[in-house]
C-alpha cells in the first residue's frame, strides 16, 4: 500500500519551495507526467486485492487534486510575482483593455420595437410582474373556465386575501394586463407600449421558455377605427422588416379584443415562395391585434360607448428569432458570447 500522507506532504513542501515556473513544471511532470509518480500509483491496481483497489483509487485521486491545486496555485503567485518585478515589467508596452459590453440583443430588439411606436406617438410604460388574477383574467374577459386561468398555464403565488379575486396574485402570462393598469390610472386619449418580461410553466425546447417578453400596445381615442389598427401596424412592419414586405391579416379570437386578428408577414427568406423557415407556407405569423372589446373598457369603468381602441401584441423573441434567421430560443439565455457578440 501507497502512503499517500507521507506522499502529499512531500510534494507539497517542495511545490511550496520553488522558486520559478520552471521548476514547478518539472514537479508537475514528476508527480503528474504520463510517467510520473500518479501512473505508476494507477498502474499498481492491478496487482492489488480487491479491499485495497478502491483505498488505492481513493487517495490516488485526492492525491491528484490536492497537487494539482497546489501546483496552480504556485505558478499564479510565481506569475504574479515576475509581472511586478522591475526586471520583467516593461512600462512603454500598451495596457491591457478591459472588454467593453453591450446591450443584449432581445434588449435591442425592445429598444427598436418601442422606438418606432415612440415615433408614432406612443409612449413607453411599464407594468408589475406580479399581477392580480382580475388584471391579468378577468378584466380582460378572460372566463373563469378559461384553460390559461388552470394552474398547469399559470404561475400562481400566495392570495393576500382568498375571498378577493382582485387580491389573487400570480406571475403575469401575458403583457395584457399592463393595459388595466393604465386605464384604470389615465383617462382616455392614450396611446401606450408596454414591453416586459412574462411566465408560463411551458417545458423548455426549441421554441417554448417558461420565461420570455412582450411587447404590448394600446390606443384608446374616440372614433378609433380597425383600419387604424391594419395602418399603424403595416407601417411599423415595414419599418422593422423592410419596405418589401407584404402583410396580411387573419380572423382569429382573443377574449380582450373584437373583432381580432392574426397578422402575418411574407417570408423574408424566400419571398413568400415557401421554405423551412416559413413551414413551405410563404407566411411568418408575428403578432395578435383587433380592437378593444367593450367588456374590457367596463372593468375599468370607462363609460359605455364614448371611446374605442385598438390594441396589439407581439412576442420579442419571436420578432428576433424571425428578423436574424435563429431557430432555437434557448440560444438568447444561455450568454454563449460566440452568439452575443454577433450583434
Amino acid at each position: 500500500m501507497w502512503n499517500f500522507d507521507d506522499i502529499q506532504q512531500k510534494a507539497l513542501q517542495e511545490i511550496n519551495a520553488c522558486k520559478d515556473l520552471d521548476s514547478v513544471e518539472a514537479l508537475r511532470v514528476r508527480y503528474l507526467g504520463r510517467k510520473g509518480l500518479l501512473q505508476e500509483i494507477f498502474a499498481s491496481l492491478s496487482q492489488a486485492t480487491a479491499e485495497e483497489k478502491p483505498l488505492i483509487g481513493k487517495g490516488a485521486n485526492q492525491l491528484r487534486a490536492s497537487l494539482t491545486e497546489a501546483l496552480e496555485a504556485t505558478k499564479k503567485r510565481l506569475a504574479a510575482k515576475n509581472l511586478f518585478s522591475t526586471q520583467s515589467l516593461d512600462v512603454s508596452l500598451p495596457g491591457a483593455a478591459p472588454a467593453l459590453g453591450h446591450k443584449h440583443v432581445l434588449t435591442q430588439i425592445i429598444d427598436e420595437i418601442c422606438q418606432i411606436f415612440v415615433g408614432l406617438g406612443f409612449v413607453i410604460q411599464e407594468g408589475p410582474e406580479m399581477e392580480t388574477e382580475f388584471h391579468n383574467f378577468s378584466a380582460l374577459n378572460i372566463p373563469i373556465d378559461h384553460p390559461s386561468r388552470d394552474a398547469f398555464d399559470t404561475f400562481y403565488l400566495e392570495s393576500k386575501d382568498p375571498q378577493d379575486p382582485k387580491r389573487h396574485l400570480l406571475l403575469r402570462s401575458h403583457t395584457s394586463p399592463g393595459q388595466i393598469c393604465i386605464m384604470e390610472k389615465y383617462a382616455p386619449p392614450l396611446a401606450v407600449v408596454i414591453p416586459g418580461k412574462v411566465y408560463r410553466p411551458d417545458a423548455v425546447d426549441a421554441s417554448h421558455s417558461f420565461m420570455f417578453h412582450q411587447i404590448e400596445g394600446l390606443l384608446v381615442d374616440e372614433h378609433v377605427r380597425f383600419s387604424d389598427l391594419k395602418g399603424l401596424l403595416t407601417v411599423f412592419c415595414k419599418r422593422f422588416f423592410g419596405e418589401e414586405i407584404i402583410m396580411r391579416f387573419r380572423p382569429h379570437f382573443f377574449p380582450f379584443t373584437e373583432p381580432s386578428a392574426e397578422v402575418d408577414i411574407s417570408c423574408y427568406i424566400c419571398n413568400g415562395k415557401g421554405c423551412s423557415v416559413c413551414g413551405r407556407k410563404g407566411w411568418l405569423e408575428i403578432l395578435g391585434c383587433g380592437m378593444v372589446n367593450p367588456k374590457v373598457f367596463s372593468a375599468v369603468n370607462y363609460p359605455k360607448g364614448k371611446y374605442t381602441g385598438l390594441a396589439f401584441g407581439l412576442g420579442v423573441e419571436r420578432m428576433a428569432m424571425l428578423k436574424y434567421g435563429i431557430h432555437d430560443i434557448r440560444i438568447f439565455f444561455e450568454n454563449d458570447k460566440r452568439f452575443l457578440n454577433q450583434f
